[in-house]
């Protein structure tokens, strides 16, 4: 299943974000991919608002995880300096847990994802506009109709 949607500001990327914290479930993926300063920790940070995080939500650069402990813990990854260093980093115990996992740049690893996941490509139109290109694979599929009506 594949749609896309626009969102016109950072208040409508807020609640797309909390659409898709309401269809979160244990082992929930989430892939992201997008520009730099398209919006991808901005997402992820509505995502963990949405699922009840007060934390600072900021980018794992330079640390490639950080793991944010609630109901559901959030595991955020930023895998943008794995490009071309393979899979070396033991991520798939994070990955293959019942955590949810937000995975930006997630191509640079994608042999290490499941088949089944949401990805969601986050597009610069301008300066607060965004395209947002939503694919479900498997289970996901249904989460796509959910968030982009």
């Amino acid at each position: 299943m594949y749609k896309e949607i626009i969102i016109k500001d950072i208040t409508e990327m807020n609640e797309f974000a909390l659409k898709v914290s309401k269809e979160i479930f244990p082992g929930f993926i989430l892939c992201l991919e997008g520009d730099l300063g398209a919006g991808k920790t901005t997402f992820t940070k509505f995502l963990g608002l949405g699922m009840g995080f007060t934390d600072n939500i900021n980018s794992p650069t330079f640390t490639i995880l950080k793991i944010y402990e609630g109901e559901l813990n959030l595991n955020h990854m930023d895998v943008y300096r794995l490009n071309g260093i393979g899979a070396d980093y033991d991520l798939e115990e994070y990955i293959y847990s019942d955590d949810v996992c937000v995975i930006e740049w997630y191509k640079n690893i994608i042999e290490s994802i499941p088949e089944e996941r949401l990805v969601i490509e986050i597009e610069i139109i301008d300066e607060t506009k965004r395209l947002l290109k939503i694919e479900g694979v498997g289970k996901y599929e249904k989460i796509v109709q959910k968030i982009s009506n």
